[in-house]
């Protein structure tokens, strides 16, 4: 039997959300998914884009790695789970819209940032997997006098900057932008706060977005440097 508590969740859901929104459900089942936006996030559990944007079912397509990492266009024969869900999104979902969601407190940031970190284990995935932010990283230690804190976070932000730029190595995502049929977006989470920041790329800062209505322009622009 699976852990009494997932048990409880899924009576919860059954005499809760599905008994409202069944119809959907069938509907979905039956006409398949068509969600206009892809979500690029963190696996960490305190981090879960359909709650954040309180998604229904269908709305979004989400893939979740360690750290939100978008690695570069890489057609090398290899086993690639993100590109593929990114190829799936953009060629046969047709998305119009991408969102790089990263957030603060990051475990795979922190140890992109801890040089004396030991393998987990003898494959080491993590750390392969993090070595996509040497770049990152990088650009971060240009950045002197910054306490602990404040370097993760920046680096929390440069990595999402730089994931949108691998994005833009993929052909197909290049393609589409440059015909204004797809939209790139970069945002950050405030686990404590419940807050969520977005990237403005044109001006290169983030803005915290409060609880104003989507067509208030009353965003507070974050002085924190973005790379």
């Amino acid at each position: 039997m699976l852990p009494t508590r997932l048990l409880h969740g899924y009576r919860n859901f059954r005499s809760g959300r599905y008994t409202v929104e069944h119809e959907r459900y069938r509907h979905l089942a039956e006409a398949g998914q068509k969600p206009e936006t892809m979500i690029i996030a963190c696996c960490d559990s305190r981090a879960a884009p359909e709650l954040i944007f309180d998604a229904p079912p269908g709305d979004l397509f989400v893939v979740r790695n360690v750290a939100n990492l978008v690695p570069p266009y890489t057609p090398d024969g290899e086993h690639h789970g993100t590109s593929a869900a990114l190829e799936f999104a953009v060629m046969a979902l047709r998305v119009k819209t991408i969102v790089v969601m990263g957030h603060g407190r990051c475990g795979g940031i922190a140890a992109a940032l801890n040089e004396n970190a030991e393998p987990l284990s003898p494959g080491d995935f993590i750390g392969k997997w993090i070595s996509l932010l040497e770049q990152p990283v990088a650009e971060c230690a240009c950045h002197q006098g910054l306490a602990p804190d404040q370097r993760r976070l920046l680096l929390e932000r440069i990595s999402i900057r730089h994931s949108l730029n691998n994005l833009r190595s993929f052909p197909c995502v290049n393609t589409l932008e440059s015909r204004g049929k797809l939209a790139l977006h970069g945002a950050w989470f405030d686990i404590s706060l419940g807050e969520l920041h977005v990237y403005d790329e044109a001006a290169d800062q983030w803005q915290a977005l409060g609880d104003a209505a989507p067509d208030d322009t009353g965003a507070a622009r974050v002085a924190m440097p973005a790379g």
